[in-house]
């Protein structure tokens, strides 16, 4: 039977102040409870003429749509793209995440591509994006790996778009090859890894490897089943091969992890928002 919610989060918050190191794993489940959510009513709000003429039916199988034109797509992800950065501000939860974390040596790995953690004032060298950010574009069969910053060309891109479509003269070009761009997105073996991404995956690496024997607490918040090479299982192995560790996971639908770790985990299913609220406050 599991333990009472206040006797799990006292556990937690013990733990994490204890802790000589904190890792950080954010995924989708995290951006949903901070109001980033792919619902239907944010996406009726803001895409009504897309869903008038293609049939779309909410955010997230959307951005699947089998465009037959490099301008309808433009036109699509460009709303996408700035709805989802440029136009989201940093939300609570976030702020209220790295309240907590700022007290401990601490790094952030998240799947979320909308940029909330530079937003939250999270130094670059403490987090790493490893499926990409909207705020980039690169060549759609990644000839060469460098990303351009795209806030400028996507609101000139929405400025102009006309009938879910942006003027032919609009769409992106790679400067090396001459063929499509698209977003710095994984999502197929042409995803782009500059320096940067290999940056930020080396820092990682070596905050990983200096948690060894020292008491660490894994902190997964919102990862499911999408990924879970990148978040999940690495925590759950690292949990496991350390004595001193604990995984401390919140997580509404998938909060139960491996047997092997059944004493060394803290698992919750409430609102993150409530859990990390209180995680700061005990």
């Amino acid at each position: 039977m599991r333990e009472e919610y206040s006797i799990r989060i006292k556990k937690a918050a013990r733990a994490i102040g204890e802790a000589e190191k904190l890792v950080i794993g954010a995924g989708a489940g995290l951006s949903a409870a901070a109001g980033i959510d792919y619902n239907v009513k944010r996406f009726t709000e803001n895409f009504k003429p897309f869903i008038e003429k293609y049939g779309m039916t909410d955010l997230y199988t959307s951005s699947f749509y089998p465009f037959r034109t490099q301008e309808e797509k433009w036109a699509y992800w460009a709303r996408h793209i700035s709805l989802n950065l440029y136009e989201t501000p940093v939300k609570e939860l976030y702020v209220t995440l790295m309240e907590v974390a700022t007290q401990k040596d601490y790094f952030v790995i998240t799947t979320n591509v909308e940029g909330q953690f530079a937003k939250a004032g999270v130094e670059k060298s403490r987090f790493f994006e490893v499926q990409g950010n909207y705020g980039y574009l690169q060549c759609e069969k990644g000839c060469h790996e460098k990303l351009y910053y795209n806030e400028q060309i996507i609101a000139q891109m929405i400025s102009e778009t006309s009938d879910c479509r942006i003027p032919s003269s609009m769409v992106p070009k790679c400067p090396v090859c001459g063929g499509n761009m698209d977003t710095n997105l994984r999502k197929d073996n042409y995803f782009v890894q500059d320096s940067n991404w290999y940056t930020s995956e080396n820092n990682y690496r070596k905050f990983i490897s200096g948690t060894e024997g020292k008491q660490t607490v894994f902190l997964e918040l919102g990862v499911g089943f999408n990924t879970p090479g990148i978040i999940r299982f690495p925590f759950e192995a690292m949990v496991r091969t350390n004595q001193n560790a604990l995984l401390i996971r919140l997580n509404k639908d998938h909060m139960d992890g491996m047997p092997e770790n059944k004493g060394s985990t803290i698992s919750f299913d409430e609102d993150i928002r409530t859990v990390i609220r209180d995680l700061k406050n005990f």
